[in-house]
């Protein structure tokens, strides 16, 4: 099983970012969240963790409103 992240832009539409592959699923939450930061300084809001071809979640790169 390989594990991967898609990217989004504001629209929701798929955007370039690395094309990495992982292990296992925490190998890939633990990559995203060391570069979280420069993807979304990339313009990526929002990325999909993807298990071959299945979505595992969804997750917003963008801060949350206070």
């Amino acid at each position: 099983m390989a594990w991967s992240w898609r990217y989004e832009g504001t629209d929701g539409k798929a955007v370039q970012g690395p094309a990495e592959s992982f292990g296992s699923q925490a190998d890939a939450e633990s990559w995203i969240g060391q570069t979280w930061r420069e993807l979304a300084a990339s313009g990526v809001t929002s990325v999909a963790l993807v298990e071959d071809d299945r979505v595992e979640y969804r997750m917003s790169l963008l801060p949350t409103a206070e």
